[in-house]
């Protein structure tokens, strides 16, 4: 039996405008259903939009029009988003479709016949517009402890889940579950969210207050409340009390996505509603960070929201998928610049991987008339670089489905840049350019262009789930024909048997260079000043000579900000480390910086052995142009205190993941 991967996002309320919040966390569902449909397993990944709820039901008040039709005409905007966002979900719910609705109604009669649900009088508060209740002790200072809004003063008869009494159960499946909840920091708030007295929830609205929503099965003067109702989305449309095979098929669900503002009413209400109906619980729920623009939260006040469409339409599809993926740890908060959209596009993707594939299609054009060549079968001196690159893409799957699983998009990239790299450095290396003057290397050029082409093809195999667009056009120009298109990762990742005779057809530049100069970044909020801009990734030129000096008075030339933020600062982990040879005072060290593995030749031989450097925490410049010292490549710069001599080396106290920004 084919094993199955069942995926959700959260469904997004249809009052909102679609951003790059709904954007971030729909692409990592779209990768992760695109990559499990590559290794052939069965897929079903849902999305859709929540369209009930005392806010759709006042918007539409005010537009004078029903809000079955206000929500009509919102809902397109999210549906056209996916299309432009090349999104490949299985099904689109709406909670105001009839199957939804069926659903829902039948899992309120269960609780109610099993006596889960009672009715009581409600006196307390309530946020309007997170349509939520709250008791005298969550208040602060008169408002919403979540969104920080003025609350009311509320008594009325409502229908109440008895979602306390699950507190001790749910709380001992997180501690024996580990991957119920992440990333681990968001298990740990959960597990004190559950140290506290864990109530009841308010499941219903009067219809004398709102009648927008899902009616009530066993008492017409109440509507569902929205969170009860959006939930069950997850598995009304797998089929739960009305295809009892499909729904067997796909629950549990293998993995919930959502943003960190709604785990607890996915991680507390959610899970005690299903130990109520007697379901599994969902084997993963992971709560991502959000983005924020100049280090504050997108707002319409502040007009600094980013809409997706607008980068799409500017930057084209694939590019914008690869920054929300390759730029910040999925778990972790990202700081939205369109400086670092463009420096991603243009040193990633326009110097990396469309020149590779520009440079490897012109030079088989060139030498052997468009038509990928047979591989020499013969060996040569040189062969080591060939074997390289053949060992870096033969690697490459288990990394990746490693980095995969444990949702570290930036990590898997990084992996796959790898090989993006080394076939750059191979084809200098082995310069075909110099080889086809020479008539005895005949054979040797077909290798190095048949090598070339079929890294390219592994790049592309890896890349169809982050940049699907991208990935076939790279196929087309390899010549691929279209059965390939259907083939899984575990044929595909074998080396040889699918280019040897293709023609190539080359097209236009995969990924065009961004002008900078055409572009600006969004405004900043006028009451707060300015935070410093994303780092630039360009290649900064000047001596690898920067020390933190110790000598009080010498604090060299004033600089702006602008010149600070030319330094790519990040967090470098040192992997390995060993002397460079003829010299006291040079180590040739590995670090890893999280995207990728780096080699940097760094002078503190003096003041560390080798041997006491692994494992080190260390801040490195990452956009230093590569120099030679002593014929030892280095591609960054260490930072120390001191002057001539080096005192230390800057680190951390804390534990800061390898990648990490340094601002």
């Amino acid at each position: 039996m084919t094993s199955k991967f069942y995926i959700t996002t959260p469904i997004y309320y249809v009052n909102d405008e679609p951003h790059i919040g709904h954007a971030y966390t729909t692409v990592a569902a779209d990768v992760l259903a695109r990559y499990h449909r590559l290794l052939k397993q069965d897929v079903f990944f849902l999305t859709g939009t929540d369209e009930h709820g005392q806010k759709v039901d006042q918007a539409a008040s005010k537009r004078g029009i029903p809000p079955q039709q206000h929500a009509d005409e919102l809902v397109v905007r999210f549906q056209q988003l996916w299309k432009q966002l090349d999104i490949s979900n299985d099904d689109f719910v709406r909670t105001t479709q009839e199957r939804h609705r069926r659903v829902v109604q039948a899992a309120l009669q269960q609780l109610w016949d099993q006596k889960e649900v009672y009715r009581d009088t409600y006196r307390g508060w309530y946020c309007l517009p997170d349509e939520r209740f709250w008791t005298e002790k969550d208040v602060v200072d008169g408002k919403c402890p979540d969104c920080g809004r003025q609350v009311e003063p509320l008594s009325e008869q409502n229908y109440f889940f008895k979602m306390g009494q699950y507190q001790e159960r749910l709380r001992r499946h997180i501690l024996e579950n580990p991957a119920f909840i992440l990333p681990d920091s968001r298990r740990n708030e959960v597990l004190g969210f559950l140290e506290k007295p864990l109530g009841d929830l308010c499941i219903s609205r009067p219809k004398s207050r709102l009648a927008w929503g899902i009616p009530f099965p066993f008492d017409p003067d109440y509507v569902t409340y929205v969170w009860f109702d959006a939930l069950v989305n997850y598995i009304s449309i797998p089929g739960y009390a009305t295809d009892p095979e499909r729904f067997q098929r796909w629950w549990p669900a293998d993995l919930h996505l959502v943003g960190k503002d709604i785990l607890t009413t996915h991680a507390v209400y959610w899970s005690t509603m299903l130990m109520a109906l007697g379901l599994p619980l969902p084997k993963t729920l992971f709560a991502h960070g959000w983005w924020t623009v100049n280090r504050e939260k997108m707002s319409k006040s502040l007009g600094n929201v980013v809409k997706p469409e607008e980068m799409i339409q500017r930057f084209g599809v694939d590019p914008f998928r690869y920054f929300l993926l390759r730029e910040v740890p999925f778990g972790q908060d990202g700081d939205f610049s369109k400086d670092a959209l463009i420096n991603r596009i243009n040193s990633d993707l326009a110097n990396d991987l469309g020149n590779l594939l520009s440079r490897t299609l012109n030079l088989i054009e060139q030498f052997t008339e468009g038509v990928i060549p047979q591989p020499s079968t013969f060996t040569y001196p040189e062969e080591k670089e060939v074997r390289e690159v053949r060992e870096v893409a033969l690697g490459l799957f288990s990394p990746i489905e490693d980095t995969l699983n444990r949702l570290e998009f930036h990590l898997a990239l990084g992996e796959i840049w790898k090989l993006v790299n080394r076939a750059n450095v191979f084809i200098e290396q082995m310069a075909p350019w110099k080889l086809a003057k020479k008539t005895d290397e005949k054979e040797k050029l077909r290798t190095v262009l048949y090598t070339a082409a079929e890294a390219l093809r592994f790049i592309a195999l890896y890349l169809r789930p982050f940049m699907p667009q991208a990935a076939r056009e790279m196929e087309r120009q390899l010549g691929l024909l279209p059965p390939y298109e259907k083939i899984s990762l575990n044929d595909g990742r074998k080396w040889g048997g699918f280019l040897e005779g293709s023609r190539v057809a080359k097209g236009k530049s995969l990924f065009p260079r961004i002008d900078k100069k055409n572009e600006t970044e969004p405004a900043a909020s006028a009451s707060a000043p300015a935070a410093p801009q994303k780092v630039s990734a360009a290649p900064l030129s000047f001596k690898p000579s920067i020390k933190i000096s110790s000598q009080a008075e010498d604090y060299g030339v004033p600089i702006t900000i602008d010149d600070f933020a030319k330094l790519d600062l990040r967090v470098g982990l040192i992997l390995a480390a060993e002397k460079v040879a003829g010299s006291k005072k040079l180590l040739k060290l590995q670090v890893d910086i999280g995207s990728e593995q780096r080699q940097v030749v760094a002078g503190i031989g003096t003041r560390y052995t080798p041997e006491s450097l692994i494992g080190k925490k260390i801040v490195l410049i990452t956009n230093l142009q590569p120099a030679k010292i002593m014929g030892v490549e280095s591609r960054g710069m260490l930072l120390a205190a001191g002057g001539e001599e080096v005192l230390g080396l800057a680190t951390f106290l804390e534990e800061i993941p390898p990648g990490s920004r340094i601002k």
